[in-house]
């Protein structure tokens, strides 16, 4: 959303604030006081991932993870910080483009139907502990459903009424490639509220008129000279941590004019054709839709549910499958996310997550197999 990113830029000019760990459970109240839904980052399965919060310490304080290709794993920390952690199988998108969704129904009317919208009766969400590859994934999702030629209302409802409340990494993951795609790790807009963790509490900005509301009266004052000049060396410690690279110089046209590339067979022997990494990514919006009858003929839902390029049916059109392989399927989410997604929406697909690396059973790097192809063009 334009309008929010440019009311970030006009508090930036503000001195940043400071809230004590003590009283951070008084922001969470507030949430729930507005009839906000506060969903944040909690343990799930082993894993860290987003669900309802309403208390502090069903935060993952003290935990952390170890991320690799096809790799995750939770471990302790020792410095018991609430955040000290990237970013997991979860993003926001299952809350604004839920897994599933009846987006319309049709009842019977006699001899005829009535086809009729279904109401999204989901409170707002107060979202909390979203990471700038994220916010810059919601931007890009907001290209998709909001566009001018396609509004969509159940992603309109949620996202105009989600507050925004960002993290500042303090630390990064091997997989992790935003500085590559100039989407983090600091937040920079997209934000109602950012934070950046220290020991002892949060430096706090402000980036719209909704985030300076909620936080007024609570236990918030403006954050000394040297609260914000650890909270800087925090978040200047995640930067330096990156090791990881995309070099995206041209990247449009090298994949588009390498479709025959042996690369493309390469990655086919390794791929599993899993659906993993779209499930996982931040911004892949493939889904399929079906007319579901109820069981007394009553009524018709239909359904919306996610669906990936990598199912090989994704690609049925009037009676046969256009992507039969793993390799055309695989070619087709690598350059539609990294080349042809500039042509419709005039940004990359990709925002350096690195969630599609750690969760791809056989440890595909999109990264590599770019530079592979970069390195011997066909």
């Amino acid at each position: 959303m334009a309008d929010q990113a440019a009311t970030c830029e006009a508090f930036a000019a503000e001195l940043p604030r400071w809230i004590a760990k003590g009283d951070f459970q008084s922001l969470i109240d507030r949430l729930w006081e507005l009839g906000y839904r506060v969903i944040g980052p909690t343990i799930i399965q082993s894993a860290i991932g987003y669900d309802e919060l309403r208390r502090v310490d069903e935060l993952p304080r003290g935990w952390t993870e170890q991320q690799s290709a096809g790799s995750y794993r939770l471990v302790q920390r020792s410095d018991g910080a609430w955040f000290g952690f990237n970013v997991g199988p979860h993003s926001w998108k299952r809350y604004l483009f839920p897994p599933q969704s009846v987006v319309a129904r049709a009842e019977r009317q006699g001899d005829w139907w009535q086809l009729h919208d279904v109401p999204d009766d989901e409170p707002a969400f107060a979202f909390l502990g979203v990471r700038a590859c994220e916010l810059a994934a919601i931007a890009i999702q907001d290209r998709v459903f909001l566009n001018e030629h396609h509004t969509d209302p159940t992603y309109q409802r949620r996202r105009e009424r989600a507050l925004l409340i960002a993290v500042n990494c303090t630390q990064a993951a091997p997989t992790c490639f935003c500085t590559s795609m100039g989407t983090g790790p600091q937040c920079s807009a997209g934000f109602d509220l950012a934070i950046t963790e220290t020991a002892d509490g949060f430096t706090l900005e402000v980036g719209s008129e909704r985030g300076a509301a909620v936080i007024e009266g609570l236990p918030i004052r403006q954050a000394t000279a040297d609260e914000s000049a650890v909270a800087e060396t925090e978040r200047a410690r995640a930067e330096e941590q990156i090791s990881k690279r995309l070099d995206t110089t041209d990247i449009r046209n090298l994949l588009l004019g390498n479709l025959d590339h042996a690369r493309w067979d390469d990655v086919a022997r390794r791929c599993l054709s899993c659906t993993n990494c779209t499930l996982v990514c931040p911004t892949c919006f493939c889904h399929s839709v079906t007319d579901v009858t109820a069981l007394d003929d009553g009524s018709i839902d239909r359904v919306r549910q996610w669906d990936s390029c990598f199912n090989a049916q994704f690609s049925y059109i009037h009676g046969g499958v256009i992507r039969a392989d793993v390799r055309a399927r695989y070619r087709q989410w690598l350059t539609h996310k990294l080349a042809s997604w500039i042509d419709q929406f005039e940004t990359s697909g990709c925002v350096g997550c690195g969630r599609c690396i750690t969760w791809c059973p056989v440890g595909i790097d999109l990264t590599e197999e770019v530079a592979a192809i970069r390195e011997v063009p066909s």
